[in-house]
């Protein structure tokens, strides 16, 4: 079973569900009502297109978008059910060569077994303006590729011929499905700003869709109209004669606008800009046909984790005999005292002894048998054995589904499994829960990627799916760092280095000494420096407790220019924000930092000898929305020495839009601020 993918829909015994409808009679047809037109047509380009009116979209822009308009309808087929026609129409100009990559245009294509959606009517022309005349370039079809992108998925693919600086193209194609779950969605918003973007849907009173809309940006155009309209449906004979018939039902016509659209471009601290662009989505929720029993497709929570605790692919295996787990469980456990122990242990020999695969699934590919035999497998597939072996020690444990945040959001209301891209177990022990991710080699007991951190998720259990909230909210990452620095003579100051992290600064430290070695990790923080520091007698403490957060240790040596009337120090050496992450003058969508934040940096030095501070930064508070976080710079000036502190402490993790201008005021003072320095002066 798999319960995670679009399905053709069966012919079944839809024959007698449609008999009923037969019997309605034709209401007649609304009368057509008045709408905005669309503002192009194919093939239709002359040379005042070329001029492109000016204040409706960025100046910086490389394309833009003129119209981009879409249309879904529902048609009886010969397969005894109904398809999906889907046509797509899009009109841009090409303002400079850094647009090219818009003139390349990929469809994506569903397979299921020999069922799959196919592209039609396919037309795509390039126009330039040549001594004041428009002149044609056609796409050559030898020109349209198809590339399998996985099993499931077919991807046509081409690149509009004869483009230059100033090119307008156009496409135009069909697209017809007989998988109803994909009623296409549509993005009225993207990398390119759009002067028209428009998506009208035919929807039949017998489906029942749920419609999902997501963005910041108003329509234009919301409109709704019924009207009845006729189906044509053909059951296969086989040997026999086909059956056609016809009806009539209300169809409910739904179009919406958006005009003059920004571009969305990604800033820093954005999960994935996925979340924010306006579009619209249909998730089918059942069918209702006159004089029948209506049919759930969706479902609810608690049947889908009861589905997902039956699938072969994910639950099943946990309720099974696993007696072949016996013998080799009795060695992993053994010497444990306690079930705490007993869960470290069995948790750190799967990180430890299977390689992961891919951190990106959410049902297993083979039995768990034949992972624990393998050696390797997905996070999935990792997880759900972890599960499966807590378990066999009688150490209570659940899988849990979530999205990562690239990925996207998930629908805490709507059972939507294709929100969700991973798997974690939650073992309670001692009455705690523990969230658990044996896919991360470096990563301790008790302990899940910060990509984890995206809100709502579900514990899946026989009975039903608890909700849970992972939220970088609750996450705090810390970071401590001591500097001590004296005079050795002939204006030479030495001293040491000490920082301690938070725990996933130290796993990142972990995962860059595992990958290019400690040497590599601190030529990075000598070159950092430049010329004047040197770093010496290095070391990382803690590196292999991955329960525990590292140190990083050092001696630093500072060298200034021999006999120079004037020296310049950075109190925050290397430390500290270089520049602002938040560039952008606006920000439409949320601040989405992994976690909260308190990082405190101190230094304490001497005077270098032969010298007096000739210039000396001043202290500064600066709190975040009163009570939300704050930065604090204190330094002093005592006998023949300086004591300097910097913290930064971020009590939320989550901005909304209206707080962005503070937050990006608050660090543009924090770069100033850090970037001071204190000027010493030769003595004379």
């Amino acid at each position: 079973m798999n319960i995670n993918k679009p399905l053709a829909l069966p012919i079944m015994s839809i024959r007698k569900t449609l008999f009923p409808i037969l019997l309605i009679l034709s209401a007649g047809i609304n009368p057509a009502r008045a709408q905005e037109k669309s503002p192009c047509k194919f093939g239709k380009v002359s040379p005042a297109d070329f001029n492109l009116p000016s204040g409706r979209y960025d100046s910086g822009a490389e394309a833009v978008v003129i119209a981009d308009i879409g249309s879904s309808e529902f048609l009886g087929n010969s397969k005894g059910w109904f398809s999906l026609e889907f046509k797509h129409y899009r009109r841009m100009k090409i303002l400079n060569k850094k647009g090219f990559d818009a003139a390349t245009v990929e469809i994506p294509l569903y397979v299921s077994g020999t069922a799959e959606e196919k592209l039609e009517s396919l037309k795509a022309v390039t126009y330039n303006l040549e001594d004041g005349k428009v002149v044609e370039t056609k796409l050559d079809n030898q020109s349209v590729f198809t590339d399998k992108i996985s099993k499931h998925l077919l991807q046509k693919k081409f690149t509009f011929p004869a483009l230059k600086e100033g090119s307008i193209i156009e496409y135009s194609f069909t697209q017809s499905s007989d998988f109803l779950e994909n009623l296409q969605p549509w993005e009225f918003q993207g990398a390119y700003p759009c002067l028209w973007s428009e998506y009208e849907v035919a929807m039949p009173n017998f489906f029942r869709y749920v419609t999902l809309n997501q963005g910041f940006l108003p329509f234009n155009s919301n409109k709704s109209d019924e009207r009845m309209t006729n189906f044509h449906v053909t059951f296969p004979g086989g040997s026999e004669r086909d059956d056609r018939y016809s009806f009539d039902d209300r169809v409910e016509d739904h179009r919406w606008i958006m005009k003059d659209i920004p571009a969305l471009k990604e800033e820093n601290y954005t999960t994935t800009i996925d979340n924010y662009v306006s579009k619209i989505e249909f998730q089918l929720s059942g069918y209702n046909f006159p004089n029948s029993v209506p049919q759930n497709k969706m479902g609810n929570w608690v049947t889908v984790s009861q589905a997902l605790m039956k699938d072969d692919q994910f639950g099943a295996d946990l309720d099974r005999n696993n007696s072949w787990l016996d013998e080799d469980m009795k060695s992993i456990t053994k010497g444990a005292n306690g079930q705490m122990e007993k869960a470290k242990k069995i948790y750190a020999y799967v990180r430890d002894n299977f390689a992961c695969t891919s951190h990106n699934s959410l049902f297993a590919s083979v039995p768990l048998k034949t992972v624990y035999k393998n050696k390797n497998g997905s996070e999935a597939e990792l997880n759900l054995l972890l599960t499966l072996m807590l378990n066999h020690e009688h150490i209570s444990s659940d899988p849990v589904i979530l999205s990562t945040r690239s990925h996207g959001f998930t629908h805490e209301m709507y059972p939507l499994l294709s929100r969700f891209n991973y798997v974690i177990c939650r073992a309670v022990v001692d009455s705690s829960s523990w969230f658990l991710d044996a896919s991360e080699n470096l990563l301790g007991f008790g302990y899940i990627p910060t990509r984890c951190y995206n809100g709502h998720a579900r514990i899946i259990t026989n009975e039903l799916a608890r909700p849970i909230y992972l939220d970088a909210d609750s996450v705090m990452e810390g970071r401590s760092t001591l500097v001590m620095l004296s005079n050795e003579g002939k204006g030479t100051l030495v001293g040491r280095y000490q920082s301690r992290p938070g725990y996933f600064g130290s796993f990142a430290i972990r995962g860059k000494v595992h990958e290019k070695g400690d040497k590599q990790y601190f030529k990075t923080i000598q070159d950092g420096y430049g010329g004047e520091m040197e770093v010496s007698n290095t070391a990382i403490d803690s590196l292999k407790l991955l329960d525990e957060p590292v140190q990083v240790n050092y001696d630093i040596t500072w060298k200034p220019e021999a006999g120079a009337d004037l020296l310049y120090f950075n109190p925050m050496l290397a430390e500290g924000y270089k520049e602002n992450p938040f560039k952008a003058a606006e920000r439409k969508y949320p601040v989405e930092m992994p976690c909260t934040m308190d990082e405190n940096y101190s230094l304490v030095m001497d005077i270098p000898e032969g010298y007096e501070v000739e210039e000396m930064p001043k202290p500064a508070k600066v709190l975040f929305n009163d009570d939300e976080g704050f930065f604090e710079y204190l330094i002093q000036k005592g006998t023949g020495q300086i004591q300097f502190r910097s913290r930064v402490k971020l009590k939320k993790a989550n901005f909304k839009p209206e707080d962005y201008s503070v937050l990006r005021d608050f660090f543009t003072f924090i770069v100033k601020k850090e970037s001071e320095q204190i000027v010493f002066k030769k003595k004379k």
